[in-house]
């Protein structure tokens, strides 16, 4: 295993850097918006769902178009160092906000910078390795993300614990944004052979195996139901879990998730993508359901949110590699297009029906409802996906 990773391309391990300084920035904002809504500017469940539903569905529109376009000039650089430009500066300015509406316009600036490197960062990764090591390569990428999520938090609660303000915090993450964006001028575009086009877009998908259609179902019903992760945050908060601790809550979930995430997504390059993801899918659905039911018994929420980890090691790299196995290798960046596409729009009714859920009925329900959402979304990647990537293999 360390020596398939030693072997990795230059792009892969720049990318994986870069992913890891960026979460570390990301991260010491990230956990910190939910309490600082709360306490600071007085809102609630549902103004977090409005802002996190808003932010990653425009998000999402751009990855497509930021796709497509990668596609059609196989020149990513520009789309990638532009986005986390974008993202690096705009995360700061949550320390000058005095509403939540200022709240939404700096995490709104902030899924633009993702939106517009997303798609053709993942093509890019995609293109850099055989399709015997797409699970390895994601895997590796999302570890270093996973790494700088757990930096990021410590950080955010040495802070915290030091006695600064949350104000103070998030400008701090100007530091390292400025780091992102000059590792991200070392980037170079993948070769390429002239010769090839890619496939004529079109809204209906019609240039893509059905295969890849019903994936992209599948994925929107799992998102419904797996909404913003500051509630999870929020409700361990709900809970009595301390201010300074969740950042540390956090970090242990990005953690978990970093030691993992390499291991199992290369395992998907042996065993297959969904048996794995499904595996994965069902840990969330527990997690949720373990989650609504909790009461005031904060110590087991250490190793439930680490099981929440083993979920995220186990799908975030294995999803993205699935992308691949489906469609044609010269529409890559579209096709990663569409898949951020239909998780991000999904995002927007998927927070904003959590938020409403909880706080006009219970937190049990709003979670249970996520639940439900994973556990027929893995059955049906089960026998109603992979079944058709099998004929047409």
């Amino acid at each position: 295993m360390i020596e398939s990773i030693r072997k990795l391309p230059r792009t892969v391990w720049l990318l994986g850097i870069i992913s890891l300084v960026n979460d570390a920035a990301s991260d010491m904002i990230y956990p910190l918006v939910p309490l600082y809504l709360a306490s600071v500017l007085m809102a609630g469940p549902k103004a977090l769902g409005i802002i996190e539903g808003i932010a990653e569905a425009v998000s999402s529109l751009l990855k497509l178009l930021a796709g497509v376009l990668a596609d059609r000039t196989r020149h990513v650089r520009n789309w990638v160092l532009a986005g986390y430009g974008i993202a690096g500066f705009a995360r700061p300015l949550l320390g000058l906000t005095t509403s939540w509406f200022g709240v939404l316009v700096c995490r709104f600036a902030d899924r633009v910078g993702k939106g517009l490197r997303s798609a053709p960062r993942d093509a890019l990764l995609a293109h850099s390795v055989e399709a015997s090591q797409r699970g390895l390569a994601f895997g590796f990428h999302r570890a270093m993300d996973n790494f700088g999520a757990v930096i990021g938090p410590l950080v955010a609660a040495a802070m915290l614990a030091a006695g600064m303000p949350l104000r103070h915090v998030f400008l701090w993450a100007i530091v390292p944004g400025v780091i992102v964006i000059v590792l991200a001028l070392f980037l170079k575009d993948a070769p390429h052979e002239p010769a090839r086009r890619p496939i004529a877009f079109s809204w209906t998908l019609r240039e893509f195996p059905p295969a890849f259609r019903r994936y992209l179902l599948v994925l929107a019903l799992f998102t419904l139901g797996n909404s913003s992760n500051m509630f999870l945050l929020l409700r361990a908060r709900d809970l009595g879990l301390p201010q300074a601790e969740v950042p540390v809550l956090w970090a242990l979930v990005s953690l978990v998730a970093a030691v993992l995430s390499t291991p199992l997504s290369s395992l998907s390059d042996r065993i297959g993508r969904t048996r794995l993801i499904v595996s994965g899918w069902i840990v969330y659905a527990v997690f949720y359901l373990v989650l609504g039911v909790q009461r005031d018994n904060t110590w087991s929420l250490w190793p439930m949110f680490a099981g929440y980890g083993i979920f995220l090691a186990a799908t975030e790299g294995a999803e993205k590699a699935l992308v691949a196995d489906l469609v044609p290798h010269e529409s890559a960046g579209t096709a990663y297009g569409w898949y951020n596409l239909v998780v991000g729009l999904f995002l927007l009714p998927a927070s904003i029906v959590f938020g409403w859920l909880w706080q006009l009925e219970t937190p049990l329900v709003a979670f249970g409802f996520g639940a439900g959402c994973a556990l027929v979304a893995a059955l049906l990647l089960k026998f109603w996906v992979e079944p058709a990537h099998a004929a047409a293999q």
